[in-house]
């Protein structure tokens, strides 16, 4: 008789901590991005995904698995294992820059983020997709190129996007650090609400 009152109370603990849990936090957001999600060169809470997060807690929590340098070969290969243990509600795939930065096939860029999208899809998540850019001296070509990847990938397979006008980064002053690459801490605020804006159309109560 003991034994099943003390089993009674951890079942009835159990189900108000996961009640709880629920009420504390709505969904998920997974962050799956590179430097400029991870905060390159600034403290992490002056990032912009923790500047988002601060902002839409605790209705949403955010879990940022960005990784500095980190390429699309990276994301799907660490994505499988973060989806089993975050179980987001959303994925921001936020790679690709360094792939460009690289030189690394397009074609090879594409399957892999057409890979991580079907990943999400399968285990009936929500995948958005970044729009990233490369800077301009890489030349008009490639760059439209590299731009197309993602207008291609959103329309096949009728995925959300943030878009972003990375343009503003380098022509508003202090922006871009002094490698001519990485957002300042100035700019995560820009970057944060941009983001935020373009989540609307999806997450309306965002």
């Amino acid at each position: 008789m003991y034994k099943e009152h003390r089993l009674l109370k951890f079942k009835t603990l159990s189900a108000l901590f996961l009640l709880l849990t629920s009420l504390s936090h709505g969904s998920t957001i997974l962050v799956l991005g590179d430097s400029f999600s991870a905060g390159y060169g600034m403290r992490i809470d002056q990032g912009w995904v923790n500047l988002l997060s601060e902002e839409i807690s605790p209705k949403y929590e955010i879990f940022n698995a960005s990784i500095s340098g980190d390429t699309t070969q990276g994301g799907i290969s660490r994505l499988p294992k973060l989806l089993s243990t975050v179980s987001p509600d959303y994925v921001i795939i936020e790679l690709g820059g360094n792939d460009g930065l690289r030189g690394q096939p397009l074609s090879s860029m594409r399957e892999n983020i057409e890979r991580m999208i079907k990943l999400c899809i399968d285990e009936n998540i929500t995948p958005i997709l970044f729009e990233m850019r490369i800077p301009p001296n890489y030349g008009q070509r490639y760059s439209s190129a590299f731009e197309k990847v993602y207008f291609d990938i959103i329309k096949k397979l009728n995925v959300h996007s943030i878009s972003f006008e990375f343009e503003k980064l380098l022509t508003e002053p202090g922006m871009i650090q002094s490698d001519g690459m990485h957002p300042t801490s100035k700019a995560q605020d820009f970057i944060k609400s941009a983001v935020k804006e373009s989540l609307k159309d999806l997450i309306h109560d965002l």
